[in-house]
């Protein structure tokens, strides 16, 4: 939980959705503890109206005790009110959905027109994936779609509903790298993940290794320019005539 509400959890994420958005109602689909919400409220004050939805009824609940609105249940069928929303987020679900496609048509009901639709995935084709193959950490049962950046984008314009305005890798963990190459097989239990999570959080925020931090920066813009960093992030907008 400390890990997941440090301020630097979902910079990239945050730099990317305010490039988009720089105000208005947001909903954040997946939303887990609610801490993308409560970065953009805390970094942002006044700028965003904003709700989260999970299945997970103690994520929902801790999200709950940080004073956000969120609602719990399965977003498909969730009543979210009248007014529409200017920006949904999935950060790290359509990869878990047996049918993806229906979530995105449901953004699409729930979003005004020339609003934007941000996801976020593991990339197919990162450096990680390609090093490390089936030793991958998120290579997992609980991941039922892969996405290279042009299935991505094709999925994302299947609708007829958005049409593609940004699709950018993201992310860089060699820590990760390296402790799947060396590591047993398997995806880490949790407090190990914890773990990771917590020393890579501990290490951005030394100010005593920002040089290091600056060739760290360096290698992930390198590996986003070939679209080769752990995650892939598409921005779509809502056309203006539906």
């Amino acid at each position: 939980m400390q890990s997941d509400y440090a301020p630097i959890r979902y910079e990239r994420e945050l730099r990317i959705f305010r490039r988009y958005c720089p105000s208005g109602r947001v909903l954040d689909v997946g939303c887990s503890t609610g801490a993308f919400l409560y970065q953009l409220g805390r970094q942002f004050p006044g700028q965003y109206e904003t709700v989260g939805t999970d299945v997970v009824t103690e994520a929902i609940a801790y999200a709950a005790s940080k004073g956000l609105a969120v609602e719990g249940g399965d977003f498909l069928t969730l009543q979210l009110g009248n007014s529409l929303f200017d920006a949904i987020t999935f950060w790290a679900v359509i990869e878990h959905l047996a049918e993806p496609s229906r979530y995105l048509q449901r953004a699409a009901e729930l979003l005004a027109k020339g609003g934007h639709c941000f996801v976020l995935v593991p990339n197919v084709n990162s450096l990680a994936m390609r090093l490390l193959g089936n030793r991958y950490r998120y290579l997992m049962a609980e991941h039922l779609n892969y996405f290279s950046g042009e299935t991505l984008r094709r999925w994302g314009e299947s609708s007829g509903t958005f049409h593609l305005l940004g699709l950018v890798s993201s992310h860089f963990n060699p820590l990760v790298i390296l402790a799947d190459a060396v590591g047993r097989r398997g995806r880490p239990e949790a407090p190990e993940r914890a773990r990771l999570l917590a020393t890579t959080t501990r290490w951005k925020q030394n100010p005593f290794l920002r040089p290091v931090k600056y060739v760290y920066d360096g290698c992930e813009a390198v590996l986003n320019r070939w679209k080769l960093g752990d995650n892939l992030i598409m921005i779509l907008q809502k056309s203006e005539s539906l």
